[in-house]
């Protein structure tokens, strides 16, 4: 397996990416939150884009898979900063851009910063607004104070071992939520979501599609799906919408 390169931001941080140039558009892969560049469905997707002669793009997160700095130390105005980073520096041209879970947020944010680059979106599993309406809003009291007095909560995953997310997250997120304000994408987008998703709910979906101003959107449920989206069924779905928005 190839070795990453590394990309330096302007807030010094060290991004790590793979990145296959191709004819015409580049695919750019947005991971979710503590995921990695080496996920099925990131890797699946690369190896589909250059047998069909695009380009394609993923990299991680800073203080995620090989990239500098910790994840408790980060939030989503910091990987926001990165994915610009990454594009602007990376990529020239048409982009089209695949999101997953908290990367589905991170898509709805590049498509504010860039929207002209943009020709078509795929989002699976999006996850906006998630550190307001799914972590604080379902705070307890007791876990409130925990976050004021230590700056951080342990919380469990289906998914991944426990994790912390900070205080910072948490105010960060809200200066970068989508769903509060006009959310205009001037181009095609294709909402994959499983029904049997524990991690973001068909309501958040639901939520997505009623709110943005878009002239060719779609949402597609895939019953008993899960979060990770990755069976063959599933990345056979993303494949078929990401070839209608080609």
């Amino acid at each position: 397996m190839a070795a990453a390169t590394f990309l330096t931001t302007e807030q010094g941080r060290s991004i790590a990416y793979h990145l296959h140039r191709g004819a015409g558009v580049t695919l750019v892969f947005l991971g979710g939150l503590k995921s990695d560049m080496e996920g099925t469905k990131a890797l699946h997707l690369e190896a589909w884009a250059k047998s069909a002669g695009l380009g394609f793009l993923r990299f991680d997160y800073s203080g995620h898979g090989e990239s500098s700095g910790r994840f408790e130390e980060g939030c989503i105005g910091d990987w926001h900063e990165d994915t610009l980073a990454a594009v602007c520096a990376l990529t020239t041209g048409p982009l089209l851009i695949v999101g997953s879970s908290m990367g589905g947020w991170q898509a709805l944010l590049l498509a504010r910063a860039l929207p002209e680059r943009i020709q078509g979106m795929v989002t699976i599993a999006a996850a906006p607004d998630f550190t307001e309406d799914g972590y604080w809003a379902n705070f307890s009291a007791a876990q409130k104070a925990e976050l004021e007095a230590q700056g951080y909560v342990e919380l469990p995953s289906d998914y991944m071992e426990p994790y912390r997310i900070s205080k910072r997250m948490i105010e960060d997120g809200r200066n970068r939520l989508v769903l509060r304000q006009a959310l205009d994408l001037p181009f095609p987008v294709r909402c994959l979501q499983g029904t049997a998703d524990t991690a973001v709910s068909t309501d958040t979906a639901l939520r997505l599609l009623h709110h943005a101003t878009c002239v060719d959107m779609r949402l597609n449920l895939v019953k008993d799906a899960d979060h990770r989206f990755s069976d063959d069924a599933c990345l056979k779905l993303i494949e078929t919408s990401i070839s209608e928005l080609l």
